[in-house]
């Protein structure tokens, strides 16, 4: 059954299948239960390699960039509430309202 997973592409689900019958509790699960568990599995590794080769393709400058890491000390005029604000949706939520 596996081999049959993954020469349908199906990485995800042959992994959580795998990983299911190693567990002593996943026999406890119903069909649908184990099913559903698979199917998410494939779903979030197709999302991640989707993502992946988003960012590949887009060739970011700085690829690991993130709010986190912006260093508010050097003088560059950026406010860190309107930035974290920025980052926060803040502005989503006023255009709807």
């Amino acid at each position: 059954m596996l081999d049959q997973m993954h020469a349908l592409g199906l990485a995800g689900m042959a992994a959580a299948y795998r990983q299911l019958g190693e567990q002593s509790h996943g026999s406890d699960l119903s069909f649908d239960e184990r099913l559903g568990l698979m199917l998410d599995r494939e779903i979030a590794l197709r999302t991640d390699k989707r993502l992946t080769n988003r960012l590949a393709t887009a060739k970011l400058r700085f690829a690991n960039a993130s709010i986190e890491d912006i260093d508010f000390s050097t003088h560059r005029g950026l406010d860190r509430r309107n930035v974290l604000s920025l980052a926060q949706g803040a502005w989503l939520k006023a255009t709807r309202t």
